[in-house]
Parts: structure tokens; C-alpha cells; sequence
């Protein structure tokens, strides 16, 4: 179902439903929760990676799952929402930063689940989605996160339309961090994820924080939490030392 694995302080998480193009069901949901809290509980973890077994990233929701929502009724439903929109805020609190690496089809929930990471890697032959509109369903829940990524006429378009785009024009979008070619793929996500690796974590896990507290501030009150945040900063080992090291080099 879900496949965790570490190495060089980067956590791997692997949707592994190959047969099933990895689409998303209860189980799955809730094993990438409880992935998260295993990655967040080490301390040695300072990166996650979110990626999918097989040829494609993920398809979306499983089409079983379609069939046991189809008889639920409106209460259940909401219900039953609320459990990946819970996994999509558990990833935008995680304080150690999530990259998605995409290859093959990342549809529907599945190109929800990349965007809600913090970063996302796509193979240059990847392709992405939002085709719900087509089954008269409407991604409300990827919503939240695409129009704080794209803004809301691009948003609006991308799921209104339903059309795959490939990973240059979700790159030219904003949905895509870095498009890699497919003959150094695998060595340049190991690169990307191991430089992130060595950056401090207080540093990284407080920019995080505050990039998404900003979303709820207006300018002057952004302005004041970046000034905490700042402060908070200076305080860390991590922050004293590279002062210091820096100042080390200019004396030289």
C-alpha cells in the first residue's frame, strides 16, 4: 500500500498500488498520514519525498472508492471528504519539507496530492490534470491548495476545462519546482533531495511556517510575524553558527 524508506536523512514515501496506477483509497490516505507521523517523529528525517510505484505518480481516486461514495449519503460524504482534506493540511503543517517526484500520470486527487507538497520534481515526460469535470465532479478540495499556487483565473481554467497538460506547461504554470530529463532523472532527484537535506531544519521548518501563515495576514501583520519569525531565527544554534562561520570566511 505504502512503501517507507530512508536514506540520507530523506524519507521516501511510495504510493505502491501499481496495478491500480496508484489511485487513492481510505487505506492509502491513511497510511500516508500515518507515514508523515513516522517522518516527523525522526529526527534524522529532514526531507520527504512523496512518490509512486510503477509508471505513473497517481491516477486519482480509485474507482472503487467512486462506486462507495455513489450510495452514501450527503452527511457520509462530507465525512468521508474531510479525510483527505485532513491529509492535505497535515502536509502543509509538516515541518520538514515534502517534494512530490512525479513520473507518468499525476490526475485528478493524484495532481492534488502533488501540489499539496511543498515542492514538486517532474519527469519530463509526466503529465498532469484536473479532469473531474468530465465525471460532473468537482476537485473542491484541490481547489484550496491550486488557487494559492496558480492564483484563481488559472485555477479556475485548469479545472473548468478538465484538460492534461505536460510537465513544461505545469512548469510554466507554477504547479512544477523542475523539469529533469529522463536520462539524469534519478540522479537529479537524488542531488535536489540531498542538498535540501543539508540545509538546517529550524531554518527551513520555520520558513515554511511562516510562508503559509502569511496566506492569513494582511501586509502589517505579515510584516510583524516575519519580524517574530526573523527573531525566532537569530536564536537557533543553526543561525549563531553560520554567522559565525560566515564571518570567519570575511576576516580572512
Amino acid at each position: 500500500m505504502l512503501r517507507y524508506e530512508v536514506a540520507d536523512r530523506v524519507a521516501t514515501l511510495t504510493l505502491n498500488r501499481p496495478e491500480k496506477r496508484n489511485a487513492l483509497n481510505a487505506a492509502l490516505v491513511a497510511a500516508l498520514k500515518d507515514g508523515l507521523a513516522r517522518a516527523e517523529a525522526d529526527a534524522d528525517v529532514r526531507v520527504v519525498a512523496l512518490t509512486g510505484a510503477g509508471p505513473d505518480f497517481c491516477s486519482g481516486a480509485d474507482l472503487a472508492e467512486l462506486e462507495r461514495i455513489a450510495a452514501m449519503s450527503l452527511e457520509e460524504n462530507v465525512e468521508d471528504a474531510r479525510s483527505l482534506g485532513a491529509l492535505f493540511t497535515r502536509m502543509r503543517s509538516f515541518p520538514k519539507p515534502i517534494v512530490a517526484v512525479v513520473r507518468g500520470r499525476a490526475l485528478a486527487g493524484g495532481c492534488g496530492l502533488a501540489s499539496a507538497c511543498d515542492l514538486v520534481l517532474a519527469h519530463e515526460a509526466s503529465e498532469f490534470g484536473y479532469p473531474e469535470v468530465h465525471l460532473g465532479f468537482v476537485p473542491a478540495l484541490v481547489m484550496t491548495i491550486l488557487r494559492r499556487r496558480v492564483g484563481e483565473g488559472i485555477a479556475f481554467e485548469l479545472v473548468a476545462r478538465g484538460e492534461r497538460f505536460d510537465a513544461v506547461e505545469a512548469h510554466r504554470l507554477g504547479l512544477v519546482n523542475r523539469v529533469l530529463a529522463d536520462a539524469a532523472f534519478e540522479d537529479d532527484v537524488h542531488d535536489y533531495l540531498a542538498s535540501l537535506a543539508k540545509k538546517p531544519p529550524t531554518a527551513l521548518a520555520l520558513t515554511k511556517r511562516l510562508l503559509h501563515e502569511l496566506d492569513e495576514l494582511d501586509f502589517d501583520a505579515g510584516i510583524e510575524r516575519a519580524a517574530q519569525v526573523n527573531a525566532e531565527a537569530r536564536m537557533t544554534d543553526a543561525c549563531r553558527k553560520g554567522v559565525r562561520r560566515f564571518l570567519e570566511r570575511a576576516d580572512r
